[in-house]
């Protein structure tokens, strides 16, 4: 397939992320919404040695961005309940150009969200060097490749109807757990940092720190990106061996 069609390809799967109206409000409102109600009333407060407006901003980055991903299962599960996957596969797009404009299309709708919430966080009074903002957003960006390859694993097991309510409890649960709006202790956190969601939310706090992930941050990422992409991939050559 020519890099041509592969763009044009590319283009209607994110021409169709934008259009969907309930999409939008998950990944884009509500965190932008929780946000200014969260911190903006205490935007001169600390919680838990950061400042609230940081620490909320990374916590809503890592929770919508993570919505933006998964969300390609979605649109994935709809396209297997009509057969339009099968009818694509009858064309010269390949398995890997239609997977790539799945999580592509995804990561672009998660950077509007990333923008989105650093305008929100400016507004509130967070001032970064450059040097820091880069690094943050280069981190949640690799911290959300194991929720990617999680939406492509669900879209290929779960129905339309299955796959909004799996969706919104997953992510709503690595959230909690990852410490989006509040940071796990005791025992909680022996958990959590065991978990992607949690490296994404620390990726957000680098804005303070100035630290990246340790070794163990890298290793869970990695971990999880093989697990869930090994699903994901024996998912995909499942589904495509259906009649």
């Amino acid at each position: 397939m020519s890099p041509a069609a592969s763009l044009t390809y590319l283009r209607f799967e994110t021409l169709r992320a934008v259009r969907n109206a309930r999409f939008f409000a998950f990944s884009l409102a509500f965190p932008l919404i929780i946000y200014f109600l969260f911190a903006g009333p205490n935007r001169h407060g600390n919680w838990f040695g950061i400042p609230v407006p940081i620490y909320y901003m990374a916590g809503m980055v890592s929770w919508g961005t993570m919505i933006a991903v998964v969300a390609g299962g979605a649109r994935i599960a709809m396209e297997r309940s009509v057969g339009w996957n099968r009818q694509l596969r009858l064309t010269p797009l390949t398995a890997w150009a239609y997977l790539r404009a799945k999580i592509l299309g995804g990561y672009l709708i998660a950077i509007l969200t990333i923008i989105l919430l650093y305008s929100a966080g400016v507004l509130l009074g967070v001032r970064l060097p450059a040097g820091r903002w880069a690094e943050m957003t280069g981190l949640v960006l690799i911290g959300l490749i194991p929720f990617a390859a999680m939406g492509v694993w669900l879209g290929h097991l779960l129905t339309p109807d299955s796959m909004g309510p799996a969706m919104g409890g997953i992510t709503a649960l690595f959230a909690f757990l990852g410490g989006t709006w509040f940071p796990p202790t005791g025992f909680l956190l022996h958990i959590a940092q065991y978990l992607p969601s949690y490296w994404l939310v620390q990726a957000g706090h680098v804005a303070v720190t100035g630290a990246g992930w340790g070794a163990r941050g890298w290793t869970v990422i990695a971990v999880w990106t093989l697990i869930l992409g090994g699903l994901a991939a024996r998912a995909y050559r499942r589904d495509t061996k259906r009649v």
